[in-house]
């Protein structure tokens, strides 16, 4: 196997003991600021090259946020590194007992190409934070993305203790027959699966963070015109290419008529009345991409937008009204720039339409009454959950995130991500004497030993007082 010396060479690191220390730790977490910080435009400059991405897009998700997390962590670790006591029986009072939070080992990153820097650098932080070696796998997809880190994060982190690979499905399926201590995987359902399989043979734990079609529910009661724009930033930001995209409208006939208007006016005030000639708006990644959502417009009737250009990778920023469950559009996720609105009668019928579905990454919902979002949030089940807005709640690191379900499995960002690479290990530390506390338990058994043996050790449930 091509990697099997670079993962040997890993673990020999990892048992050193080296990725242990608190300094050691901060020391690769700081270096990881430097990289965001000295190679801010060539991160920029790569994500245009590979997706149009506009800068400002680009500053946000790739630079600002995995600073946020990369700062939160730093101000937090010593905190989250230390043991964590735990309540004791009365046999143990005088003994230590505690969590303590050790590093897997060699841990295997895998990143997609949607936001190539973001998606590889925030699990990259917690499992530094952790202790852990990493084998980091960007996209192949996302090229220049790829390149800027194969080429330049070496030069930031030990290089003893991580290691980029790169390349496409076949040097990922080489990469995946070695024995890694955890795998975490974002992309694709499908993939997803095979990455599964492959951690199956070792008996490997992973997170898989997975995509989805993610409803957004708009209920009749609203202020259309802030819906109109906060869909349609969320849907059309990164041209459509985010996880958590709102990838389908829920609303009534009359609804669609009234939203309709109000996102044609939302287009043109983002993107202009040509969002092609708008540097704001991106292309798709590749020709696949491409032509893979182009094949969705069929889907419904265009109402606003639908124009592309193959040599571009470019779609216009597309509304599809009157789409059936049927429809192409409804079949996978969109990963473009393209919004299908789904009529149904009401509320009920929406959420029996969410429910008929695989269990989606994110549910949206969007009303005046807090009543209705409420309800959407108790009647459903998703990763994640954001009422009245989209894609802010990715912003938080204080909240976790993740998939249920089709849509992955774990969770990170902030100590989130901590938590996901570090084993939890229960520890007991007992003094040597003290040896007759311990005769109860040693044979030859006696009823009075069963009854000091549950005075000591039973667990009673607290007093419920009813008021009547």
């Amino acid at each position: 196997n091509p990697y099997a010396g670079l993962v040997r060479h890993l673990r020999a690191t990892w048992q050193s003991g080296r990725t242990r220390p608190l300094e050691y730790r901060v020391s690769q977490l700081e270096a990881l600021g430097r990289f965001l910080e000295e190679k801010k435009q060539d991160i920029l400059e790569a994500t245009a090259l590979d997706m149009g991405k506009p800068s400002f897009e680009a500053f946000f998700t790739e630079i600002l946020l995995c600073k946020n997390e990369l700062n939160n962590t730093l101000n937090n670790l010593s905190y989250w590194m230390k043991d964590e006591s735990v309540d004791k029986n009365l046999v143990t009072k005088l003994d230590s007992a505690f969590i303590r939070k050790d590093p897997y080992g060699v841990v295997l990153i895998i990143a997609p190409w949607k936001y190539p820097i973001h998606l590889l650098l925030v699990p990259l932080i917690g499992a530094i934070a952790a202790g852990n070696c990493v084998v980091i796998k960007p996209s192949e997809v996302s090229k220049n993305s790829e390149r800027l880190v194969a080429e330049t994060l070496s030069c930031y982190l030990d290089n003893d203790c991580f290691a980029v690979v790169t390349g496409g499905v076949q040097e990922t399926t080489r990469l995946l027959e070695n024995k890694f201590d955890y795998i975490f995987f974002t992309g694709s359902p499908g993939v997803g699966r095979i990455i599964m399989t492959a951690a199956a043979k070792h008996l490997t734990p992973v997170t898989l963070e997975l995509g989805g079609k993610n409803p957004c529910y708009v209920s009749d009661s609203c202020q259309v015109q802030n819906v109109a724009r906060r869909v349609a930033w969320g849907r059309f930001f990164n041209a459509g290419q985010t996880c958590i995209a709102p990838d389908y409208v829920l609303c009534t006939l009359e609804m669609q008529e009234k939203l309709m208007p109000a996102l044609r006016e939302a287009i043109v005030e983002f993107f202009g009345p040509n969002p092609k000639e708008s540097p704001d708006f991106g292309r798709l990644v590749g020709d696949k991409e491409f032509q893979r959502v182009r094949a969705l417009l069929g889907s419904g009737r265009v109402a606003i937008g639908g124009q592309t250009d193959e040599a571009e990778r470019y779609i216009a920023p597309t509304v599809l009204a009157d789409v059936l469950p049927s429809d192409p559009a409804m079949q996978e996720e969109i990963l473009g720039p393209i919004l299908p609105i789904v009529v149904v009668a009401n509320m009920d019928e929406a959420i029996d339409f969410i429910n008929a579905r695989p269990r989606p990454l994110t549910v949206y919902a969007f009303s005046s009454d807090s009543k209705v979002v409420n309800q959407v949030l108790e009647r459903t089940s998703s990763g994640g959950f954001c009422g009245n807005d989209t894609l802010m709640h990715f912003t938080l690191t204080s909240l976790p995130f993740g998939g249920i379900g089709n849509s992955g499995l774990g969770k990170y960002h902030g100590k989130f991500t901590f938590d996901t690479f570090s084993q939890k290990r229960g520890c007991l530390h007992r003094s040597m004497g003290l040896e007759p506390l311990n005769s109860p338990r040693y044979p030859p058994y006696s009823q009075q030993k069963l009854g000091l043996m549950m005075a000591a050790f039973e667990v009673k449930r607290r007093g419920i007082c009813t008021l009547l």
